[in-house]
């Protein structure tokens, strides 16, 4: 085989000398190596929560309520709602910056070809054919951790994306909670507003046959006119709050306002508050929550990012190495090839202190997450102490609600009885009669309120939960 020739060319001398001078720069810069004091967040909370019960709060809180139908809800909701849904998409796109970020673990290698024809005509016409392929690979040596840091705050940008959709999931599910429990007190609201409507309308037609008999005056009649008009316009205006709900329900499921799908199971019913539940400690139960997790995962990804910066500053260190072939025929590419190893080491000397303003840089933004988790743990003791005031007082006024609306019920009857007997005039009846009926709608709508109350105490203390992710048809539908 004499036509085969075999060539190889390393820059060995050059590759010794470089791996040398690498060697005693790193032993020589041993003191300057990257290190991190870990953060520590200490923030001064209270031994204990103001108040605690005796029940175990369940990670799917809403279960607490025993209220299939708004279970049904959330479940279409975790299912279709578009906020949570973006929220998916932005962890999809955190945990390709991961990976992309882990890759420069790994040397890369490309690939390339080419071939090209040469005709020239003179004399003669002469064709000449090149073709060339070779493959480079290269690798940067992680000699003070760039790439591991690197690739730790992108891992820990991923884990606060998670922990940011485990908070869209929980404050998505309390927003439900709420617009359902509303729908149920609008609702409640209509059906006593309407028997209010029926006692009123039979007030009126007995002041009517008393002003006929001359029993009772003009001013009595105009004036029971007057609260049953009153009560038309409390119910249509209800009724447009029962549509308006009804409409924000669906938003919040993922369907046009006024989804057919929706009314079939939009008969809401006020429910009794479930037992409190353990608060537990503090400093334990808050790291629970996703957005207390989420700023302590934030303030790790900064403390590493600071780290790149530092390490940015030193030397860099790469390797790289490259085989071609070329040959004027496709068949014998491969006899004959060139190999080349090198090893490159470049030494930040001026930049104008670009990196060390980086690095400053780097260590406000570090500073500032630092004092945005702080901030995080304060706002979430206040929370979950402003849902237990809440709670306690919204207690002690449904109770005196409760006691107001048996007495006036009492004082109603008596003045009915002393108007019919000619011993009372209209005006106290009328009084009484409107403060009764007030009372009736207050108590529906601080059963409510004392619903929300503890949805929010729920929300407060409620830790992270990893919800269902949509199925892949829905979420890639148009």
């Amino acid at each position: 085989m004499s036509g085969v020739r075999c060539s190889r060319r390393y820059p060995v001398a050059v590759a010794r000398l470089t791996a040398a001078a690498a060697l005693v720069v790193v032993l020589s810069a041993c003191s300057l190596a990257v290190t991190r004091d870990a953060a520590t967040p200490a923030v001064p909370l209270p031994a204990a929560f103001s108040q605690t019960g005796d029940s175990t709060l369940s990670a799917h809180w809403w279960q607490s309520f025993a209220d299939p139908q708004l279970d049904t809800l959330i479940d279409g909701m975790l299912q279709r709602n578009f906020s949570l849904r973006a929220a998916w998409d932005r962890l999809d796109q955190a945990a390709a910056l991961a990976r992309k970020a882990g890759a420069d673990f790994y040397p890369s290698l490309d690939a390339s070809a080419s071939a090209t024809r040469n005709v020239a005509h003179s004399a003669a016409t002469v064709r000449t054919s090149q073709f060339t392929a070779g493959l480079v690979a290269a690798y940067e040596v992680d000699l003070w951790g760039k790439v591991r840091s690197s690739a730790q705050a992108a891992e820990l940008d991923r884990q606060a994306t998670d922990a940011q959709l485990q908070t869209a999931a929980l404050t998505l599910t309390a927003q439900v909670a709420t617009t359902w429990y509303q729908l149920a007190e609008q609702l409640a609201l209509v059906e006593q507003l309407q028997q209010q409507l029926d006692t009123n309308q039979k007030v009126l037609e007995l002041i009517e046959v008393r002003f006929r008999h001359g029993s009772a005056g003009a001013v009595d009649v105009l004036q029971q006119r007057q609260l049953v008009e009153s009560n038309r316009g409390d119910l249509a205006d209800t009724q447009g709050r029962v549509a308006v709900l009804r409409h924000q329900l669906a938003v919040l499921l993922g369907e046009p306002a006024g989804a057919d799908g929706l009314s079939e199971t939009a008969r809401a019913s006020l429910v009794d508050v479930p037992a409190l539940p353990v608060t537990g400690v503090p400093a334990q139960q808050l790291q629970q929550r996703p957005d207390v997790r989420q700023g302590w995962l934030s303030l790790l990804a900064a403390d590493q990012r600071v780290a790149v910066a530092i390490a940015d500053r030193f030397p860099r260190l790469s390797l790289s190495a490259s085989a071609t072939s070329s040959s004027d025929k496709a068949r014998d590419l491969f006899n004959d090839w060139l190999g080349n190893l090198s090893a490159n080491l470049l030494l930040p000397v001026i930049d104008g202190g670009r990196r060390r303003a980086e690095v400053d840089s780097r260590r406000a933004v570090a500073a500032e997450a630092l004092d945005n988790y702080r901030q995080t743990l304060v706002q979430a003791f206040a929370e979950v102490e402003d849902a237990l005031v809440q709670e306690r007082q919204q207690q002690a006024f449904l109770a005196s609600v409760d006691k107001q609306l048996r007495l006036s019920t009492l004082a109603i009857q008596r003045l009915r009885d002393s108007y019919r007997n000619g011993a009372v005039d209209y005006l106290r009846v009328l009084t009484a009669l409107v403060s009764q009926q007030s009372l009736e709608r207050t108590q529906i709508q601080a059963r409510r309120q004392l619903i929300e109350f503890r949805i929010n105490l729920y929300r407060a203390l409620a830790g992270g939960w990893q919800p269902p992710r949509p199925p892949l048809a829905l979420r890639d539908a148009p």
